[in-house]
């Protein structure tokens, strides 16, 4: 994946109220999830340090919780993170500190599709995530050169991987494909990542034509007629 650098800044004032105001000043609330796991005491609290912006996140019922972080960037900053076809491994930079992350959940208004809030996701090059990959088809199906019409029915699949690993697009190659045949997420495999997606989704294929059908029942009457 490409680098994307951004900057933030640490964000106390919480509530809807808060983030309306963030939003008047073309600003966007984030929060960073995915952080450090730590203990609670007895009591579920948490005695550590906390620094600006983060809070603790209480996770299952065995005393253990996520340190998240609260965050502001200029909208400005982030539009080309947002709106854009790529997928992007995030250096993201706020009060003295760099850590990485990707695109996890963007919220959009209802009626305008102004963006409301972002979560994005702490990496680490001894973790996995699951990433969203755009899917880019490589070759010329021989089905299509029979007549039929070639179809993508999955524009991206879901990629677990070191983030590091994880690629810019999976190319897959249609060469073989016959008319009515079709690739399946349990037909690829790949050595640095894995396809999460549901195993049983149709990726691509190649689907009959009129003028496809009109052909075949031509040479099967012409065979008949021999």
């Amino acid at each position: 994946m490409k680098t994307f650098k951004l900057n933030a800044e640490p964000r106390t004032d919480l509530g809807k109220k808060a983030a309306k105001a963030i939003r008047k000043e073309n600003k966007i609330p984030v929060v960073l999830n995915g952080g450090k796991l730590v203990e609670l005491d007895k009591d579920g609290n948490y005695n550590g340090k906390l620094l600006k912006g983060e809070k603790v996140v209480p996770v299952g019922r065995d005393g253990k919780a996520i340190i998240t972080t609260d965050l502001v960037v200029n909208f400005a900053d982030i539009r080309k993170l947002v709106y854009s076809p790529e997928i992007f491994a995030i250096e993201l930079t706020y009060d003295g500190q760099t850590k990485m992350a990707v695109l996890k959940d963007i919220q959009f208004h209802p009626v305008n599709d102004s963006i409301l809030h972002i979560d994005l996701l702490e990496v680490t090059t001894d973790k996995p995530v699951v990433v969203d990959v755009p899917v880019h088809v490589q070759g010329h199906a021989a089905g299509v050169k029979a007549g039929g019409k070639l179809y993508l029915s999955m524009k991206k699949v879901k990629v677990k991987a070191i983030y590091t690993e994880i690629p810019e697009t999976v190319i897959v190659n249609v060469d073989n494909l016959q008319i009515g045949q079709a690739l399946k997420v349990r037909d690829l495999h790949f050595d640095n990542y894995e396809l999460v997606s549901a195993k049983d989704l149709v990726i691509t294929g190649v689907k009959t034509t009129r003028a496809a059908a009109a052909a075949a029942t031509t040479e099967e009457e012409e065979a008949a007629a021999e």
